[in-house]
């Protein structure tokens, strides 16, 4: 466990260093710290991108309770959704190695189009799943793949893309939104 993950405990008040967020820390696992915002979403960061604002403490489990408790008394009858909220991105890797057993006498031509349909139906996938945020991993190289999967996603309406955290995949990852709703033109 690193220094600044033992100094962390739940219920302490944290700022993330290159963002305007902060949060209350509710769970670490790990070396991960996951947050709750302001505005109520749960986040994961390393340790080493959070620091601890004051000496504000709350005990979480109570906090937690008495929110759940509130929900309850004034909550309204009707279905109750059973799927948890996605914290982790679908991670695609699409080195050629990854893909494929038998490279030997295919072209170049032939492995790009193997790592374009893997992209394509782990994108279609993600959107029939509804999963919100995948990852491609594309690597650096010349640029090619990169090039060619950004002309795949611009053909989704429903899709934003951008690179990926640099800090995880360096230059070598695209990340993908998929808007759950999205709004087409007639």
């Amino acid at each position: 466990m690193n220094q600044i993950l033992k100094t962390m405990k739940i219920g302490d008040r944290v700022a993330v260093l290159d963002d305007n967020l902060a949060g209350i820390i509710t769970r670490i696992e790990e070396d991960l710290v996951y947050i709750e915002t302001d505005d109520g979403f749960e986040i994961s960061f390393d340790a080493d991108e959070l620091v601890v604002v004051g000496d504000f403490r709350v005990d979480y489990h109570s906090l937690q309770q008495a929110v759940s408790e509130e929900k309850n008394r004034i909550k309204k009858p009707g279905p109750k959704s059973s799927k948890k909220r996605e914290e982790h991105p679908l991670e695609v890797d699409l080195h050629i190695e990854n893909i494929a057993n038998d490279i030997a006498g295919k072209s170049d031509y032939q492995l790009l189009n193997m790592q374009l349909n893997v992209a394509r139906s782990q994108l279609e996938f993600a959107i029939r799943k509804k999963i919100k945020r995948v990852i491609f991993i594309h690597g650096i190289g010349k640029g090619v793949l990169r090039a060619e999967l950004e002309t795949l996603l611009r053909r989704y309406d429903e899709v934003e893309f951008y690179d990926a955290d640099f800090k995880k995949y360096g230059r070598g990852a695209t990340e993908v939104y998929i808007y759950q709703n999205p709004k087409r033109s007639l």
